[in-house]
C-alpha cells in the first residue's frame, strides 16, 4: 500500500465549496435574484483565490506543475491507466475550463447588472450558455473521475476529501514523475 499526500486543505475546501456554489446557483437560486448574484460573486472570489494559490500554493496545487500541454496530453493518452500523483493532463484541462467558465459567468453576471448592459438579451443568452457549458463540464468531470478511479483503482473522490491518494496492491502504479513524459 502506498499513500501520497496530494491535495492540501485549501485545494480540497476550494473544490467542494465551488461544487456546492455552482450546484446551488444552477438548481436552487437560478433566476438571477439577490441570492443567485451573491453566490455567483462568492464563486468568482473563490476562483480568484484559487488563481493566487495556483501560483504560490503547495506542490500539487501549483498550475505550473500540471499545465495541460499538448505533449503531456498525448503522453498521457498513450499510457492508459497510469496513475498521476496530482492532476492528470485531462483533469488539468478540466480544472482550467471550469475556472475559466466561473470567471466568465461572474463577469457576464456582473455586466447584466450594470446600466450599460441592463436588459440586454444577448448578454443573458451568453451567460446562460456559459452556465450550460459549465454544467456539461461538471458532468464530464464526474464521469472522468469515475472512469479514472475504476481504471487505476484509486478512489479519487476520497482523495479529494482526505488529501491522500492511496494505491493498493491491485491499483495502477503512480507515475515516476509528477508530470507525464512529453513535457
Amino acid at each position: 500500500m502506498e499513500r501520497a499526500y496530494v491535495w492540501d486543505r485549501f485545494v480540497r475546501l476550494h473544490h467542494w465549496t465551488l461544487a456546492v456554489l455552482v450546484l446551488f446557483n444552477a438548481f436552487i437560486f437560478d433566476g438571477g435574484g439577490p441570492w443567485h448574484r451573491w453566490v455567483g460573486y462568492a464563486a468568482l472570489g473563490l476562483v480568484c483565490a484559487r488563481l493566487v494559490w495556483g501560483a504560490i500554493g503547495s506542490r500539487y496545487a501549483r498550475f505550473s506543475g500540471f499545465f495541460p500541454t499538448p505533449g503531456r496530453i498525448r503522453a498521457y493518452l498513450a499510457r492508459p491507466g497510469v496513475a498521476m500523483r496530482g492532476h492528470n493532463p485531462l483533469g488539468a484541462a478540466m480544472v482550467f475550463a471550469i475556472l475559466g467558465l466561473v470567471i466568465a459567468l461572474g463577469v457576464t453576471g456582473w455586466l447584466m447588472g450594470t446600466d450599460a448592459y441592463w436588459g440586454e438579451e444577448w448578454l443573458e443568452n451568453v451567460h446562460e450558455t456559459f452556465s450550460d457549458v459549465l454544467l456539461a463540464c461538471v458532468a464530464l468531470h464526474v464521469a472522468g473521475v469515475t472512469w479514472v478511479s475504476q481504471k487505476t483503482r484509486i478512489n479519487l473522490p476520497r482523495a479529494m476529501l482526505t488529501g491522500y491518494k492511496t494505491r493498493g496492491t491491485h491499483s495502477a502504479p503512480f507515475a515516476h514523475r509528477d508530470t507525464t513524459p512529453g513535457d
